[in-house]
Formats: C-alpha cells, sequence, structure tokens
C-alpha cells in the first residue's frame, strides 16, 4: 500500500470471513492521502493481534462491540476492588489493623488523590497514543494495587482474638479488662497503614485512563448517533461492579479470616462465629481473584489496533458540532498537542469554552448527591425505617445499582434513536433533572418518628434522666457503652444493650436467643397477661410502626433513574462541544473537577448532615467521641433533602446555561464541501 498507509498484506488480501474490517482498513489509508480533506491521525487501522501475529479468530473481535466487551469487564472489575470489596471491607480492616475512622477515611481517599493527580496528565497525554494499550496499562496497575492492597493480611500473622466480652448485666470487677481505655495505645499493626494506601494511590492510577482514554476511544469507534448508546452500556457494566463487590464480598466476610478457626486450649478464649464482635471474615479473598482477573484483560486490550477498522470513514461521515467561539478554538486546537509543551495552552482552551464548564460544573453537583447517597442510604434506611445494616444495605443496592443502570441505558437508547444533536441533548438532560428534582420531594413525606429509646426519647419506667443510659435499674451492671447491641423489651421500648436493660442472663428457644431476669424493662404494653415472659427481650430494634418504606423506595428509585439519566448524555455532549483532538483530554479535566467538586465533598457533606442530627453519641471508656448511635429521624430527613434540592437546583441552572451559551459551528458552503470530499476520499 502507499501514500501513508499500513504495508501489510493482510489488508491487501480480504476473505470472504473478513473483507469488511480489511475493506475499512484499505479505506483509512486512502483517506491518508487525502491531504487536508482525509481523517489523517485514523490511516493507523490494522488487524487484531501482537505484531505479526494476527490470528484469524481475533478478527471477530475486531470491533466497536469487541471492544465495548473488553471495556465492559475492565470497568466491572475496577468497579469490584474500588467501590464493592474495599467499601465492604473497611470495617473489618479497621478492627484487624487497629485503625481508627480518620486512618480508614485516608484509606478510601487515596484513590481520589491519586485520580485527581493523574487525570488531566493521562487524558493529554494520551489522546494521541495507543489508547487499548493504555487500557492494558490500566489493567495491569489495577491488578497490581488488588494485590498490593490484600499484602497485609500475609506479613501480619494470624489474628489473635480476646476474650469473649459479655453483654449481658455483670457484677464482676473483671468482666471487661480487655475492653478498658489502655487497649487504645498504638499497635504495630498500623504501620499497614501505607500499604493499604500504596494499593488504593495504584488502583487510582489504573482507573484513571479507564474513563478517559476508554470512553474517548468508544465516540472514536463508532458512529455519532450509536455513541451514547456504547458508552450508556459501558456506564451502565461498571454499575455491576460495585453490585458484585458487595455480594462478594459479604459472602467472603462469611469465612474466618484465616480460613480454619484456631482451637484454644485456654477455656477462657471461647471459640468464636459469625455472631461473635470478635469475628473477622476473609476480606482478602476477593482482591486477590481480581488480581488475576485484571491481569487476564491484559491480553485483549494489547490486541486491539491503534483505531478499529472503519474509523477513519466514520470520523469523516462525522459533522462538528464543536462549540464555536468565533473560530479561534478549532484553529488552536489543530497546532497544539504534539508535545506537552503545549498541555497549559490546551488546557486554557477547555477553561475558556463555557459550554464544557457549565457541563461540569452541572456533573459536578449531580456526583455530590450520587456519592452522598450511594455512601449513607443503608444508614437513612436503618435509622429511619427500623431495619438492620445488612438489610438496610441490600435495600440500598436495590434501589441505587438498578436504577443508576437502567436510567443510562435508557438515556443512551434515547439519544441515539432520537439521534440528538448537542443542543437536543443538553435540552434532554434539563427535562430529566427537573423530574428528579420534584421526584425527591419524597422526603417529605417518607418519613418515620423515632421509636420509643429507654435512656434516649424515655427514661426508664420513670426512674433516670432522659440522654443518660445509666439508670438505678442498671447502675452495678458495669455496662459498656462502647458496646452497642439494642435489644427490644417486651414492653416495646428499646434499649441501647441487655447490660443496660437490666438483663441478667439469656436463653435460645427454637436457635433465637432471648434475654430474662431483666430488671429494666416494664410490663408488656399488650395487656395478654403472660406474666412470666415480662422481663423478656429480644436482639434487635423494635418493630417499626412506620409503614411508608415502599413508598420511599419506589419515588427513590424513579429519583435515582432519572438522575443517573444524565450521566450518559452529559459525557456524550462533552466530546461533542470539544475539538476533536481534545476529547479524552476534555474528559480527564470533567472528572478532575468531578472529584474535587463532587465525589470527595459529596460523603463529608453527607456525613456532617447526619451527624448534626445525631442525638446519641458513642462516649467510650476513655471518654472519646466516637460513632452516633440514635438520630433524630426527621431531622436527617429533612437536611438531606435539602442538600439534595439544593445540588439538583444547580444542576438545572448550569445546564440551562449550556444551552444559552451553546453555539454550533456555521455548517457553511466550504465546511460541506470539505466533508463531501472526505467522505468521497473514504468510498474511493
Amino acid at each position: 500500500m502507499k501514500d501513508g498507509g499500513i504495508e501489510n498484506p493482510t489488508f491487501d488480501t480480504p476473505s470472504s470471513d473478513f473483507g469488511q474490517p480489511y475493506h475499512a482498513g484499505r479505506a483509512g489509508a486512502v483517506g491518508g492521502a487525502a491531504a487536508p480533506a482525509g481523517p489523517g491521525p485514523y490511516t493507523e487501522e490494522g488487524p487484531c493481534g501482537w505484531g505479526p501475529c494476527t490470528p484469524r479468530v481475533l478478527q471477530f473481535c475486531n470491533n466497536s462491540e469487541g471492544y465495548l466487551a473488553a471495556y465492559s469487564l475492565l470497568a466491572i472489575f475496577q468497579g469490584i476492588v474500588v467501590n464493592g470489596l474495599i467499601n465492604i471491607s473497611i470495617s473489618t480492616i479497621e478492627k484487624r489493623y487497629e485503625l481508627n475512622s480518620s486512618l480508614t477515611g485516608l484509606i478510601s481517599a487515596s484513590y481520589d488523590i491519586s485520580f485527581c493527580l493523574l487525570s488531566l496528565f493521562v487524558s493529554y497525554l494520551g489522546e494521541r497514543g495507543h489508547k487499548p494499550r493504555w487500557l492494558a496499562f490500566s489493567a495491569f496497575m489495577l491488578g497490581l494495587g488488588s494485590l498490593v492492597f490484600s499484602l497485609p493480611h500475609f506479613s501480619s500473622g494470624k489474628y489473635q482474638y480476646g476474650r469473649k466480652i459479655e453483654d449481658t448485666c455483670q457484677t464482676a470487677e473483671a468482666t471487661f479488662v480487655n475492653a478498658t481505655c489502655s487497649a487504645s495505645t498504638n499497635s504495630p499493626l498500623r504501620k499497614y497503614l501505607y500499604v493499604f494506601i500504596l494499593g488504593q494511590l495504584l488502583l487510582g492510577v489504573g482507573g484513571t485512563p479507564l474513563y478517559t482514554l476508554g470512553t474517548s476511544f468508544i465516540d472514536d469507534s463508532v458512529p455519532k448517533h450509536k455513541s451514547s448508546l456504547y458508552i450508556g452500556v459501558g456506564y451502565a457494566m461498571s454499575l455491576l461492579g460495585p453490585a458484585i463487590g458487595y455480594v462478594l464480598g459479604g459472602q467472603l466476610l462469611q469465612v474466618y479470616i484465616d480460613i480454619k478457626i484456631p482451637k484454644r486450649q485456654d477455656t477462657t478464649y471461647t471459640k468464636v462465629d459469625q455472631d461473635d464482635p470478635r469475628w473477622l471474615g476473609a476480606w482478602w479473598i476477593g482482591f486477590i481473584a481480581c488480581f488475576f482477573a485484571n491481569w487476564l484483560l491484559i491480553i485483549p486490550f494489547s490486541c486491539f489496533p491503534k483505531h478499529l477498522p472503519g474509523t477513519a470513514k466514520i470520523q469523516a461521515e462525522k459533522i462538528p458540532e464543536t462549540h464555536d467561539d468565533g473560530g479561534q478554538v478549532l484553529v488552536q486546537s489543530d497546532n497544539i498537542g504534539q508535545s506537552f509543551k503545549d498541555f497549559p495552552v490546551a488546557l486554557l482552551i477547555l477553561l475558556r469554552n463555557p459550554v464544557l464548564m457549565s457541563l461540569i460544573v452541572a456533573s459536578s453537583s449531580e456526583a455530590l448527591v450520587a456519592t452522598g447517597f450511594a455512601t449513607f442510604l443503608p444508614k437513612f434506611i436503618e435509622n429511619q425505617f427500623g431495619k438492620s445494616s445488612s438489610f438496610s444495605a441490600t435495600l440500598g443496592g436495590l434501589v441505587l445499582i438498578p436504577g443508576a443502570a437502567l436510567g443510562q441505558v435508557i438515556s443512551g437508547v434515547l439519544v441515539s434513536k432520537r439521534k440528538m444533536d448537542c443542543r437536543g441533548i443538553i435540552k434532554f438532560m434539563i427535562g430529566t433533572c427537573t423530574v428528579a428534582l420534584i421526584l425527591n420531594t419524597v422526603f417529605l413525606f417518607a418519613k418515620c418518628g423515632n421509636e420509643p429509646f429507654a435512656g434516649v426519647s424515655e427514661t426508664y419506667n420513670g426512674t433516670g434522666t432522659l440522654y443518660n443510659l445509666t439508670a438505678p435499674c442498671n447502675a452495678n451492671c458495669r455496662c459498656l457503652r462502647s458496646l452497642y447491641y439494642p435489644v427490644c423489651g417486651r414492653d416495646e421500648v428499646q434499649y441501647f444493650s441487655p447490660c443496660f436493660a437490666g438483663c441478667a442472663s439469656y436463653l435460645f428457644n427454637n436457635m433465637k436467643k432471648t434475654y430474662h431476669n431483666c430488671s429494666c424493662i416494664g410490663k408488656s404494653k399488650r395487656g395478654n397477661g403472660l406474666e412470666d415472659f415480662v422481663y423478656e427481650a429480644v436482639p434487635g430494634k423494635c418493630p417499626t410502626q412506620c409503614k411508608v418504606l415502599p413508598l420511599f423506595l419506589t419515588f427513590f428509585f424513579f429519583a435515582v433513574v432519572f438522575t443517573f439519566m444524565a450521566n450518559t448524555p452529559t459525557t456524550v455532549a462533552i466530546l461533542r462541544c470539544v475539538p476533536d483532538k481534545q476529547r479524552a483530554f476534555a474528559l480527564g479535566v470533567q472528572l478532575l473537577f468531578l472529584r474535587l467538586l463532587g465525589t470527595i465533598p459529596g460523603p463529608i457533606l453527607f456525613g456532617v448532615a447526619i451527624d448534626s442530627s445525631c442525638t446519641l453519641w458513642d462516649i467510650d471508656e476513655c471518654n472519646s467521641k466516637g460513632a452516633c448511635w440514635v438520630y433524630d429521624n426527621e431531622r436527617m430527613a429533612y437536611l438531606l433533602m435539602g442538600i439534595s434540592a439544593a445540588c439538583k437546583i444547580i444542576t438545572i441552572i448550569f445546564v440551562v446555561m449550556a444551552v444559552y451559551f451553546y453555539k454550533p459551528p456555521p455548517l457553511n458552503k466550504a465546511l460541506r464541501q470539505k466533508t463531501s470530499e472526505r467522505i468521497s476520499a473514504i468510498h474511493t
């Protein structure tokens, strides 16, 4: 082949099985000969393989569908590790390595820190590079980060659990010898904090190319009207990762951390089971599995060519929709990006694009709400509707994951089928955000009051005082405020723990634990005359009288759907409103602001709001303030609705601004002639 094409006999002798891909590859070479009218940078189309090794069977995957499959798998495994396994394992890691919440918070934030530091540079340098090989590098780093994150388990020795802490009323002074203030001294296990941070930093390095270069490669390789569909499917698949991670991690936490539970010769060390607070699960197994899975994905990404067959033809047929600022941006963007010294100019061009920046602020505001609810929705359900933490997490996952995936797929299909242009896409976002804002009012009417709680909302049968868990009926029990194990008494009042309820003994009836001889629990309010069971209590919170949970979940599910219906259109609009050679860089800029303004402050803002509604804090034996045990439900609901509504309004305002600022490039006679020449060159 001549005129800048790739000299490969594979392209000159197409077979009946693979004629179409090879024809597209030849078109790229011919287009390169069309001088200024040709597609230029898309001439490097080639077969799927490694150098001269191009097995015929691999050519079945040498298309946009094959790439989307590999991209989706990488996004799934990235989500399993970063948003699934780490989140569900963090409490176990906290206990095993004696870390406090601020240190585990630093571990969680390390991924975003790494992403922010690298997103601009990776997206800028990779724009003109070999994007599939960048994703092979991404798979390598995600695998390496998973491996490093699991290493502390193999170097910290066997887990040594202490004596069991009794949860019933005990008067012996030595009962809680292993739960004194001296337990908070520095531990040599804390040095593994730096290994966890290193693992998260490596995961951040691996995640950076995925949603910048990987997404822009999809847009390069498919027709404009199909781009939103492919991106929507890819984003929806990425949401399966956290769901799989939570399910997988939850199952693995039911396996003992060292696989085999050791036998103790000392009779004071009772054997642990899953109901024992000393139990720790095998958090590390999932990371090892993801290490192998991610490294296996290096193989498919390393065999993709720089451009898929047919890319030149697709790019030639696309009509530019770049925001028109008088023609200077297009002229400048064609002359930059050849070296790293052009980085400041390229960044300035994007920052001066009012449409891009409006969309970035809007998407950051949506990300703040999304990450806030992703973090605290289970806590809201648990406290608002009186459900267990595990059941609340399941409900939260069933609402968030399918709702987000469905929203992204629906929006991708609608934008693709309607063949919306850039302005139409932005107007579509206004509609979805407005509906999500209306559905946000579910917090006004689907909320619950607090159930009776001894020592918090009411006294102990007329004794003691409010906001004081200690009363005459449990004063001699030496109860720990750091051991929160709620029980429900037969008087339909909730107690902080069996100890604070004054329960001196427990029995197992039909495999269900019940507490007896409880000095603080009054008579049953049901008046059924069962005096033999007056002083019983059962583990768990009292059943709530609030019945609006199904209504809340229904409205919130549709709010999630319409919220995420703006996600895929936002990405497509950003790719449309910037010059072709800056699309990946624009996604890098967006993801930088998305984290700085959205995903990093989101959980912090929601956490502050939830903490401000606390009515009972954990004060341990060292008089240090810990977690919150009881919240004011109505105050929590109003605060979360206020934050969500404010962010939705900000999103709508900036999306409207994007519509106002957007000016499509004039499709004048010269541009039509140029486009016609490019298409003619491709079909020659």
